[in-house]
């Protein structure tokens, strides 16, 4: 599973100009399915965000978690970070799940995130969304979880 995540003031993701998923403080996850990831990967992509000490302490070292700060999480689809751009200038997506796949780890990392955690949002999988934020920092960390 390929995650990018941003440190993020505020966010939001919009379907056809409505709000489908928003969050202030907290991290905005761009989340990507790939052919061999399970349920226990995505289960270990949420523990990893729930902990992932990316927010400012007191003497403004990075050493808070966003259930330290209270922030939200606003979790959304985007499987072109499966990308291979190697053969050419069109990319390539065969390096992400299948829809039905991708649909039902997407749909269990949000399921499993709402029972750790009480703000979580998301977005339309599948969808043409439009995404908002403001970057805090800007802190943006990849992570790539693999079986």
């Amino acid at each position: 599973m390929i995650a990018i995540v941003q440190r993020v003031s505020r966010a939001d993701v919009s379907v056809g100009g409505a709000s489908v998923g928003a969050i202030g403080q907290g991290l905005l996850v761009l989340a990507c399915a790939e052919p061999d990831d399970t349920d226990a990967i995505a289960d270990k992509l949420i523990a990893k965000l729930l902990k992932l000490r990316i927010f400012s302490d007191d003497a403004g070292k990075m050493n808070r978690s966003v259930v330290d700060v209270h922030g939200g999480l606003l979790i959304v689809s985007q499987f072109t970070l499966a990308a291979d751009v190697s053969g050419g200038n069109r990319p390539s997506f065969t390096g992400a799940a299948g829809p039905e796949l991708g649909r039902a780890l997407y749909e269990r990392l949000l399921a499993t995130a709402r029972a750790l955690h009480p703000v979580v949002a998301g977005g339309a999988f599948g969808a043409d969304m439009q995404v908002s934020l403001v970057n805090d920092g800007p802190v943006t960390i990849p992570i790539t979880l693999r079986a």
